[in-house]
This record gives structure tokens, C-alpha cells and sequence, in this order.
């Protein structure tokens, strides 16, 4: 480092100190009356409504379903059906060990493998790699901001589930659809993993030109489940 350039780090150093060490200056006080609350209850239809319009402004995928039955055909529509070649391997959807049997097995009755994954049976990164699809519910959605939060239950799974395939059906019952971060925030635990999801993953960093698929998977398809169903 030259001399001058030190010199002028010591200046500055200097000048942080003085700041620091002056008296009689009243501590700043910061307001904390933050919004925690908005115009949107719980699981309401307005509040779905939002939820559903963000995530659409995503690029997410949104379906309805009114009822379990809905559920399954709606999970097995965004699978899309296999193509099954003769003597070849059935395409392999990925689910955490605690998801709804029943969903697994309409997955299973349409011709797919089911690849179920949990922390002490974690499913290899390759076949992770090839994996068509992964499906998951959700700990909650919150409609301000069209993000959906998983919190590694074992209906969610670990992280590496819903970030290596790349596509991520998600399922979100309508109770669990909050109208602000806050309330979103207050219904987890800050010691359990999180992840954040809002619409597929995507980056414009390069030439502000829009990129899906890099940190994530490149579709979110997201079924919104009628309370009444559970």
C-alpha cells in the first residue's frame, strides 16, 4: 500500500472513531411500528385471489382444486403423462417421505416411479438429476408477496428435493395462505430450514436478459387446495 493511500485510510479511520466517541449526541431512535397486518384474512378468497395473481405475474403455473379428488387428477395433469417405452425405465417423481399417500399413489398408478426421499434415505444426486418432477406441499403462502415458504417437514422434504428436478409441483390448502410477510413469518419455527420460493427460479443478471432453471427448478406449478378437502 503507498503512503499516500494509507494516509488516507488512517484519515478516515480517524474521522469513524471521532463519530464514534462523540458525547452528548441522543441515541437515534428507530420506529418500530411496522405493518404486520394488511386488508387480506387468512385463507379468504381475496386473499387467494392475490396469491394467485402474483404468482401468476411469476410465471408460476396455478391450479384449483375443490376437492382430494380434484387433487390427484390436478397433480397428475401437471405431471403430464409418461411415455412408456418398451423395456425402458418409467419416468421418476421425487416425494418426501411424509406426503399424502394417497397423492403418491395416483402418481404411482400412472405409470411413474415414485422416489421417496428422507434424511436418513436420501435419494442419490444423479437420480435427483433425472428426475421429471418433485412434489411437495407447503408450511404457508403468502399472498403480498406470491411466495410460498417449505420449512423441511416431512411432507416438504429436504431442500435439495425441491431445487435439483426441474419442475416442483407444489400443494398449498387455502388455510395456509396468509396476506403479509409478517404473518407469514410469525407461523415458523427459526430453527428448521427454510426455503422461500416465489415462481420459478430465474436470473436477468446477465444482459438483463431472463434465464429460468439456474438456481432451481425452471417450472413451479402450484395446485391451490379447498379447505373443505381436508
Amino acid at each position: 500500500m503507498s503512503t499516500s493511500s494509507s494516509g488516507a485510510r488512517e484519515h478516515v479511520l480517524a474521522r469513524i472513531r471521532g463519530a464514534l466517541t462523540q458525547s452528548g449526541t441522543d441515541p437515534v431512535e428507530i420506529p418500530r411500528d411496522y405493518r404486520v397486518v394488511g386488508p387480506w384474512k387468512p385463507g379468504a378468497l381475496d386473499t387467494i385471489e392475490l396469491l394467485i395473481d402474483r404468482l401468476v405475474g411469476y410465471r408460476a403455473l396455478v391450479h384449483r382444486a375443490a376437492d382430494a379428488g380434484a387433487l390427484t387428477a390436478a397433480i397428475v395433469e401437471s405431471l403430464g403423462a409418461p411415455t412408456l417405452l418398451d423395456g425402458g425405465p418409467a419416468p421418476t417423481v421425487v416425494v418426501p417421505v411424509g406426503l399424502d399417500a394417497d397423492w403418491v399413489s395416483a402418481i404411482r398408478d400412472v405409470g411413474f416411479e415414485v422416489l421417496t426421499d428422507s434424511r436418513t434415505d436420501p435419494v442419490p444426486l444423479d437420480r435427483l438429476d433425472a428426475a421429471v418432477a418433485v412434489v411437495t406441499s407447503a408450511r404457508v403462502a403468502i399472498a403480498d408477496t406470491g411466495t410460498i415458504v417449505l420449512d423441511g417437514s416431512d411432507d416438504q422434504g429436504r431442500r435439495a428435493i425441491t431445487l435439483v428436478p426441474d419442475h416442483h409441483i407444489c400443494v398449498v390448502r387455502a388455510d395456509q395462505i396468509v396476506g403479509t410477510v409478517p404473518e407469514g413469518v410469525a407461523l415458523l419455527t427459526a430453527d428448521r430450514p427454510q426455503t422461500w420460493i416465489s415462481g420459478p427460479s430465474a436470473t436477468s443478471d446477465i444482459e438483463l436478459s431472463r434465464v429460468e432453471g439456474v438456481h432451481g427448478p425452471r417450472t413451479l406449478e402450484v395446485i391451490i387446495l379447498d379447505v373443505a378437502a381436508q
